[in-house]
């Protein structure tokens, strides 16, 4: 019998890297990256040679000049003679400030009305259709000037509140006051206050922010212990052990405790001469801001949470009815955590999109990073160029933190193989 051996390699030449299918898609990616960075390139010297026939050059030296602006909402110390980096530390937190509690209170809304858009009651079926409809279909910087149009001429100035025969009246328990300047909000003191630790560049941080802090980490990561062994336990006895109370004391204790030992209460706002003070004056902008995002986003988060829903089959629903659950049940234990593989793709699409259209916050005088860096900062400065590379970076930033922290949350709610 004859051997015939397999033929040996061809040795390379020049032509297979377009002729060979091993090593043409190579090429062609190695040709348009140096492409695209030649034309990078290009475009980047052009820019140079502009600014330069302009008297200008490229540099964020401005970042470090005075300010010479105030902020009317600053989450951290702030004035006028501080330097414009500082300014746009200010405008970044309030932009995070009004995407977190955005998206927080859309998601919570668009559950709410996306699970109401399948109930069997016709009537609150279709309102909530209207809902959704309505602020869906209209621009969102129109939600935000109805709003803002709203708090500043229907509702009252705070003298309104003054005297037993006050035309206007606290609500949530006389706690908190709806003005045409601002909406004062109760905050929280301590009876025992511990002090704050100091980083530098009037940067403070309660010791009793810290300590709550460390407590809610702490219970977290004690809860995942309680149910990962919990689980073992089935896996070995197939009987589950009751744990719920076990993580109600691990997460509600400590924090109690606390709350005893630092003597935390909350203070009212009170109207002293003709403002309120005592409290937390949240400025209208704020306010028109996070509500329109909210209702806007939410519109958006219903459709996405019933489409979810529909996505799973009606025979799970079935399954549970004849298992005995409640149909409140069936829909929180069995319909919901299957929906999430649905829901969740387009739901970090919503996520971004609020954080970037908070950028309208300069309609209604809301100093965000587009109103600091890209606003006030930019005009005075005359560094455009700067001023908006820095803004799109550090939307880029925040886009991919969101991005990688929701797929994080993806990839632990999606269908596990065994």
């Amino acid at each position: 019998m004859t051997d015939v051996s397999a033929p040996g390699n061809p040795p390379f030449r020049l032509s297979m890297l377009i002729y060979d299918r091993r090593y043409r898609s190579l090429t062609f990616q190695v040709i348009v990256f140096i492409l695209v960075m030649l034309g990078l390139w290009q475009l980047t010297m052009n820019v140079l040679q502009n600014l330069s026939l302009m008297g200008k050059n490229l540099s964020f030296g401005f970042l470090f000049q005075r300010a010479g602006y105030d902020i009317a909402q600053t989450p951290i110390p702030y004035t006028s003679n501080d330097t414009h980096f500082r300014a746009a530390t200010v405008g970044l937190l309030n932009t995070l400030i009004v995407s977190v509690l955005g998206c927080i209170a859309a998601t919570i809304l668009g559950i709410i009305v996306g699970v109401s858009r399948l109930s069997k009651s016709w009537l609150f079926a279709r309102l909530m259709t209207v809902f959704v409809e309505i602020f869906r279909n209209m621009p969102l910087l129109l939600w935000i000037l109805i709003i803002y149009a709203i708090f500043t001429e229907i509702l009252p100035p705070p003298a309104a509140y003054r005297g037993e025969d006050a035309a206007w009246s606290m609500i949530l328990f006389d706690h908190v006051a709806l003005t045409n300047r601002y909406t004062a909000l109760p905050t929280m003191a301590m009876t025992n206050d511990p002090g704050s630790l100091d980083l530098g560049a009037r940067i403070t941080f309660n010791w009793a922010t810290i300590a709550f802090v460390t407590v809610l980490i702490t219970g977290w990561l004690v809860r995942r212990a309680i149910r990962g062994w919990a689980q073992s336990v089935q896996d070995r006895t197939g009987l589950r052990p009751t744990t719920w109370w076990i993580n109600l004391a691990v997460m509600t204790v400590p924090s109690l405790l606390l709350i005893w030992y630092f003597g935390l209460r909350l203070v009212a706002p009170e109207l002293t001469g003709f403002n309120f003070t005592g409290g937390l004056n949240v400025s209208n902008a704020l306010v028109a801001l996070w509500l329109a995002l909210t209702l806007y986003t939410a519109a958006f988060i219903a459709e996405i949470v019933r489409a979810g829903i529909l996505a799973v089959s009606k025979g799970q629903t079935e399954a549970a009815f004849a298992l005995g659950l409640r149909p409140k049940r069936t829909m929180n234990l069995v319909i919901l955590p299957q929906a999430l593989r649905v829901i969740v793709p387009p739901l970090i699409s919503q996520y971004l999109n609020l954080t970037k259209n908070s950028s309208l916050a300069i309609a209604v005088g809301y100093m965000d990073l587009r109103g600091t860096l890209g606003g006030t900062t930019l005009n005075q400065t005359g560094r455009e160029l700067e001023a908006i590379v820095l803004m799109m970076l550090v939307y880029l930033v925040l886009s991919l933190i969101i991005s990688a922290g929701m797929n994080v949350f993806n990839a632990s709610v999606k269908l596990k193989e065994r």
